[in-house]
C-alpha cells in the first residue's frame, strides 16, 4: 500500500471516529433538551408569567389620525392593517418556549444549544475529513449525503439562533432526527471511501448536489414547523371552543410559539428556498445533458424531483388562495416534504435508475 492510499485510509477512519463522536455529543444535547422540557413543565407560575410578559399591548389605544375636513379637522381611528395569515388565525401570544420561563429549564436549554453547536463542529469536521479521504465532494453516495444533510440542517438551525430568531423550540425534534439520520447512515448506508462512477466526475457535483442538500435541510425545518403548527392550531382551537386539553397538551403545546407564528415561519422558509430548488432541478438537467446527452429522460429521480417541485408550488399557491390557507396548505407542505424523502430514500434504494448511487 503506497503512502497516499494509507493516508486516505487513515483520513477515512478519522472521519468515522468524528461522526460517531458527534453522535455521542448529539445524545448529550438530546438529554439536555429533554431536561429543558421537563423542568419547564414544573413551574406553571413561571410559564404563565413568561406568557404574560409576551402579551402584545392590545389594551393601548390606537393612534389617531387627524385630517382636514372642509376647513375643520376630524379625528379618525388608525386604519386596520390587514396582513396575510392562516385562515382563522387568532390573536394568541407565543408561548414561553421549552424552558417555560424557568431559570433551570433555561439553563438546560442553553446547555443543549451549546452541545448541539459542539456536535455540529465535530460532525462538520467528519464530513470535511471524508472529503479529504476521497479527494472529492463528500456526497457521492447515500452515506455521504446523509451525514452532510444532517450537518447542514443543524447549521441552518444554529444560523437562525445566531440571527436571534425564536427557534429553540425546534431543538429537541432536530437533534432526535439527526440522531436517527446518523444512525441509519452508519448502520445501513455506510460505504467505504471510493471514487465516483464516471457520470459523476463533474463540477456540477458541487453545484447540483450541494444545493439539493441545502434545500432539503431547509425544507426539513419548514416541515417540523408545519407539523407543530397543526398540533398547536388544534390546541388553540380546542381552547377557543371551550374545550379542555389534556395535561400533556397543556404542558407541551402551550409553550410553543402561537400557531400563526409557526405557520408564518414555515411559509417563509419554504418560500425562500423554493427558487433554489427550482435551480437544483435546472442544474441537474444541464448536468444530465453533459453526462448522458439528454437534459430530461423521465428517470425516477428526475420525476420525483419534479413531483416535489409541484408539491411546493401547490403549497405556495394554496397560501395565496383564501380557501386553502392554514391547515389545508399545511397538509400540502407535508405531502411535498414526504415526496422529497421518497425521492431520497425510496428512489435510491428501491428503484433502479441512472441516479442509483446508494452504494448499499
Amino acid at each position: 500500500m503506497n503512502l497516499a492510499a494509507a493516508t486516505n485510509e487513515s483520513l477515512a477512519e478519522m472521519s468515522n471516529v468524528l461522526i460517531y463522536s458527534s453522535m455521542a455529543v448529539y445524545t448529550l444535547a438530546f438529554l439536555a433538551h429533554i431536561a429543558e422540557w421537563v423542568f419547564g413543565s414544573r413551574s406553571k407560575v413561571g410559564r404563565t408569567a413568561a406568557a404574560l410578559t409576551e402579551q402584545p399591548a392590545a389594551a393601548a389605544p390606537a393612534p389617531k389620525v387627524t385630517v382636514q375636513v372642509k376647513g375643520g379637522t376630524a379625528v379618525l381611528e388608525k386604519p386596520k392593517v390587514v396582513t396575510r395569515a392562516a385562515a382563522g388565525a387568532r390573536d394568541v401570544p407565543d408561548g414561553p418556549g421549552a424552558a417555560g420561563g424557568t431559570v433551570k429549564g433555561d439553563l438546560y436549554g442553553r446547555i443543549a444549544v451549546s452541545l448541539t453547536a459542539l456536535a455540529f463542529l465535530v460532525e462538520a469536521a467528519g464530513v470535511v475529513t471524508r472529503a479529504l479521504s476521497v479527494q472529492r465532494a463528500p456526497w457521492g453516495n447515500m452515506y455521504e449525503f446523509s451525514i452532510t444533510f444532517s450537518t447542514v440542517a443543524v447549521g441552518a438551525y444554529l444560523g437562525f439562533l445566531a440571527a436571534r430568531k425564536n427557534v429553540r423550540w425546534m431543538g429537541l425534534a432536530l437533534v432526535t432526527t439527526v440522531l436517527l439520520d446518523l444512525g441509519i447512515a452508519t448502520t445501513w448506508l455506510y460505504t467505504d471511501s471510493d471514487q465516483l462512477v464516471p457520470a459523476l466526475h463533474s463540477y456540477w457535483l458541487w453545484i447540483h448536489v450541494s444545493t439539493a442538500i441545502f434545500c432539503g435541510a431547509v425544507f426539513y425545518l419548514g416541515a417540523v414547523a408545519t407539523l407543530l403548527y397543526l398540533f398547536r392550531d388544534s390546541y388553540e382551537n380546542k381552547l377557543a371552543t371551550g374545550g379542555n386539553p389534556g395535561s400533556f397538551a397543556r404542558s407541551v403545546l402551550e409553550r410553543l410559539p402561537a400557531a400563526a407564528s409557526l405557520d408564518k415561519f414555515a411559509y417563509r422558509v419554504n418560500a425562500a428556498v423554493f427558487p433554489l430548488w427550482t435551480f437544483t432541478i435546472i442544474a441537474g438537467a444541464i448536468w444530465a445533458g453533459d453526462a448522458w446527452g439528454r437534459y430530461w429522460g423521465w428517470d425516477a429521480k428526475e420525476v420525483w424531483s419534479f413531483i416535489t417541485w409541484v408539491g411546493y408550488a401547490a403549497y405556495l399557491h394554496a397560501r395565496a388562495t383564501a380557501g386553502w390557507k392554514g391547515r389545508k396548505a399545511a397538509y400540502i407542505a407535508l405531502i411535498a416534504f414526504a415526496c422529497f424523502l421518497f425521492n431520497y430514500y425510496g428512489v435510491n434504494i428501491f428503484v433502479s435508475s441512472k441516479h442509483s448511487y446508494a452504494g448499499v
